[in-house]
């Protein structure tokens, strides 16, 4: 088995070299308006977002920052095939104007914007991001009533292109080896999520740190090296990798593996440093995605090369996981109706048992505009050879 992964240096409002309907799934985490990181950006790609910036309008200013990303989900209602599904992980954001401290609902927003395309929304997810802050709280301390809490989740925000599911030969072979087992069906599709780590970020430009999409402007801590992040959009803004929101690898992962199958194209229009891109690497998944710094693109290289490694490290993990919840189902009495047919455990369900792991062999850069002849400059394509992984 291979897979494909075409990465543009571009801008999402344009996405003509990919096909109506060609993509099965969206995965992706925009810029979050009104996180004041963000700014700059936006302000380069709307005179409007930059005229009420300057005036301290809050209000004018979210609804211009959204607008800019309404342009992107025009275009990927455009590319989503009917009955595909579209994840989109934002947070809401907290933003004090000439005095006046107040949300910004970007959760809302963006389901009103997907909506307006013809999307409809799915239950969504709450991801509650662990975290060892020591002020839980905004506003006068211990006393009452002038305090604010702190926005510790996100949104994992669900849709659908249109009312109907995808159809699928009943004999569809890589769909059924692309099952997941019934306990991670159990713990990903809960509504709230707890088991996954956030990311954080350093401000190196504004002399200290600031924890990404969470809508606390005072975070603390630093990325470790080679720590996952997402971007954004704009037509002409420049993003300073320095800032750019913390996007872990579990996220993107989960979703492409819930909602997608071996050989499925997945799309992330706003792929920063290309995380979702390497979930779909390790998911089996063919990929595109559109970045506006050429520069988080360079990063991808050098990210690229523990692809193999880390693709091992994420199978191996499940299987054991599985392994851990036999023997301790069983320990608690639960019997196994159905035998695995690629492996030498047993599983809870009849749609488990052709279930099969892939982990990757090789991954190859096809390449970009010299290197590649008929590629443009402004895209790299990856190929990714991969090893079945069996022991029965």
């Amino acid at each position: 088995m291979e897979s494909r992964h075409r990465i543009r240096a571009g801008d999402a409002i344009d996405m003509s070299d990919v096909e109506d309907g060609a993509v099965d799934l969206v995965v992706t985490s925009p810029p979050y308006p009104m996180i004041e990181m963000w700014d700059d950006q936006f302000a380069g790609q709307s005179a409007a977002v930059a005229a009420a910036l300057e005036d301290g309008d809050g209000e004018r200013a979210f609804e211009a920052m959204h607008e800019c990303l309404d342009a992107v989900w025009h275009e990927v209602a455009r590319v989503l095939a009917p009955g595909g599904i579209a994840a989109v992980v934002v947070g809401d954001a907290t933003r004090t104007f000439g005095g006046r401290y107040r949300v910004y609902p970007n959760h809302v927003r963006v389901i009103e914007a997907l909506e307006s395309v013809g999307f409809d929304p799915l239950p969504d997810v709450l991801w509650r991001k662990p975290t060892n802050a020591a002020a839980k709280f905004l506003g006068s301390g211990m006393v009452p009533p002038n305090a604010y809490v702190t926005l510790e989740h996100e949104h994992v925000l669900l849709f659908r292109n249109g009312p109907a599911s995808r159809e699928f030969d009943p004999r569809a072979t890589r769909r059924y080896e692309s099952a997941y087992f019934w306990e991670e069906r159990n713990r990903w599709f809960s509504d709230v999520w707890t088991d996954v780590r956030g990311t954080r970020q350093e401000r190196d430009d504004a002399g200290d740190s600031e924890r990404a999409g969470s809508g606390d402007e005072r975070g603390e801590g630093t990325d470790r090296a080679g720590d996952d992040v997402a971007s954004g959009a704009g037509k002409s803004a420049t993003v300073d990798r320095s800032r750019t929101g913390a996007y872990p690898f579990e996220i993107p992962y989960r979703l492409v593996c819930m909602h997608s199958i071996y050989g499925d194209t997945v799309l992330d229009p706003f792929l920063g440093t290309g995380t979702t891109t390497l979930a779909a690497m390790v998911a089996g998944r063919d990929s595109v995605g559109y970045e506006l710094d050429p520069g988080n693109l360079s990063a991808l290289d050098e990210r690229v090369v523990d692809v193999p490694e880390r693709s091992r490290r994420v199978v191996s993990e499940r299987l054991a996981a599985h392994r851990r919840y036999v023997r301790e189902a069983r320990a608690d009495g639960t019997a196994f109706d159905y035998e695995a047919t690629h492996y030498d455990f047993p599983v809870r369900t009849r749609q488990e048992r052709e279930i099969r792991f892939r982990v990757v062999d090789d991954v190859e850069r096809v390449g970009s505009g010299e290197d590649a002849g008929d590629v443009e400059e402004s895209q790299t394509e990856y190929l990714v050879q991969y090893a079945p992984v069996g022991d029965a």
